[in-house]
């Protein structure tokens, strides 16, 4: 067993002892981050490096060491307070920050695992897969939720590959989870450049910015980044914690790379005059938005648009209901491809998502300056979808699997690509190419577009694997529930 795997079989079997007293996966994970950047904090301060990062002495690493039992309880408590109220880096890793460890042996037990291993001196990579193999975990427990926070990360790698984003260069996610998107493209940008000391200080403190409104969830980014060597301790975050579809920013990006929150509408939770919880859609009314609605999917698509510089480029993740629905939909479609050249879609399989359901697709598109003429001339389509069966457990989606696809996005040169499909001599190739008129021509400018047939509808003799049959079929059972929840909320409302 390699260190890396010692270290995350040691940190998470202590969570196994945790569970018994109603310690979840997320809350461990957030008492590690609170824990693990104290000792840190402790590393930085003494020689070499002798920073000043803001803690108080009364609240550092070495406090918590010296005490014991309640004494400990009641201290910790008092630090995760007063930290939180910190600026900076800081204030955002501690921010509302709770101790759920309420056994105060445990919880020394804890700080004394953490404080075994000296963190600043590891490597950047091996802290980051420490943590990334923990963020991977706790996305698995479908109890937590936490899977909503978490894209796979084979998705991520063949997005960034197909990108393809360059140093000195800015990038963005107005959802950015646990920081997944951000950390691939660091990972590409250090394996494909070789970059002068200006340019690494630039990726350090300058190429990522970020929302997340989730206050767990930010923190978890913000390690998760930190850990890779991104930020600084004493440093600002790099992630807001405002709403990024609430307004528009002045700040423009080169690339936006996302994978918005699943779910169709935006809405906020309030009291009524009885005292009860309440839903209410919220709509945002923004006037660089094409169409208003309270789909969060179409805002969200709206909303990157006007994060791009002229010349960004960007890859999003989407649901179906983003191709092929009506009204706002199909204005949100036109209004796209009239500003910006929507070139390729990847439909992605079920049961590649941590979220049950969801039927997902990838949109890359590269904005421009405004043009009388539509700058989508041709969509490409890769299906990736029919005939594909991912389970999470038994067969999760690989980077291998999305290969045929990156070579056929041909990102080194796209206007050179070539069709896999021909109707006479290939019409089983995933690849196919569809121009703007075509699309126009179609339904509600639908982009929901099939042309391979269903083999399990044919071949009996190739059916899936019993439990790939009956893991897609809950999944398009959930889905199916998840559409009429949403029109029983709208006939409600």
């Amino acid at each position: 067993m390699n260190a890396t795997a010692s270290i995350v079989s040691k940190v998470w079997s202590f969570c196994t002892t945790l569970r018994d007293d109603g310690v979840g996966y997320g809350d461990y994970l957030e008492q590690l981050t609170y824990l693990i950047f104290l000792k840190m904090a402790d590393e930085y301060s003494q020689p070499p490096h002798n920073r000043e990062v803001g803690i108080p002495a009364e609240y550092n690493w070495q406090s918590l060491k010296a005490k014991r039992g309640a004494e400990l309880e009641v201290h910790y408590v008092t630090l995760l307070r007063e930290l939180g109220s910190k600026p900076g880096m800081l204030g955002a890793i501690f921010i509302k920050a709770q101790n759920k460890i309420q056994d105060p042996a445990k919880l020394y037990r804890l700080i004394d695992m953490v404080n075994e291993t000296q963190w600043v001196t590891m490597g950047a990579d091996v802290k980051g897969d420490i943590y990334e193999g923990l963020l991977e975990r706790n996305a698995e427990d479908t109890k937590s939720g936490a899977g909503q926070y978490f894209t796979p990360r084979a998705l991520i790698r063949a997005m960034v590959e197909c990108v393809r984003p360059e140093s000195n260069k800015t990038i963005a996610d107005p959802a950015c989870g646990t920081g997944g998107f951000f950390l691939a493209a660091y990972d590409f940008l250090v394996a494909t450049h070789q970059m002068n000391k200006a340019q690494k200080a630039f990726l350090k403190h300058e190429t990522f910015y970020g929302n997340e409104i989730v206050a767990s969830t930010r923190r978890l980014a913000l390690m998760n980044m930190f850990l890779h060597n991104i930020g600084e301790i004493d440093g600002d975050s790099m992630i807001s914690p405002n709403d990024a579809l609430v307004a528009s920013s002045s700040l423009t990006y080169d690339y936006v790379l996302a994978n918005p929150p699943f779910g169709k509408k935006s809405s906020m939770s309030f009291t009524n005059e009885e005292g009860e919880q309440e839903k209410d859609d919220l709509t945002y009314n923004r006037q660089d938005f094409w169409a208003t609605t309270s789909n969060k999917q179409l805002n969200f698509v709206q909303h990157i648009r006007t994060m791009l510089k002229t010349t960004g480029r960007a890859a999003v993740v989407v649901p179906d209901n983003v191709l092929f629905e009506g009204g706002a939909g199909e204005t949100v479609r036109k209004k796209l491809m009239e500003n910006t050249d929507l070139h390729t879609i990847l439909r992605l399989p079920t049961g590649i998502f941590y979220a049950n359901g969801v039927k997902a697709n990838v949109l890359f598109f590269d904005n421009h300056a405004a043009s009388k003429e539509p700058w989508t001339r041709e969509v490409w389509l890769y299906d990736y979808r029919t005939n594909i069966h991912h389970t999470l457990k038994k067969k999760p989606l690989r980077f291998e699997d999305l290969e045929d696809f990156i070579t056929c996005y041909n990102a080194e040169n796209r206007f050179a690509r070539k069709e896999t499909w021909s109707e006479k001599i290939n019409p089983e190739g995933r690849w196919r190419k569809f121009t703007h008129e075509q699309i126009l021509a179609r339904d509600k400018t639908s982009l929901d577009i099939f042309w391979l047939k269903d083999k399990s509808l044919a071949d009996l003799d190739n059916l899936p694997e019993p439990d790939e049959l009956a893991t897609e079929i809950i999944d398009n059972l959930e889905a199916g529930l998840d559409s009429f929840r949403a029109i029983t909320a709208a006939l409600d409302a």
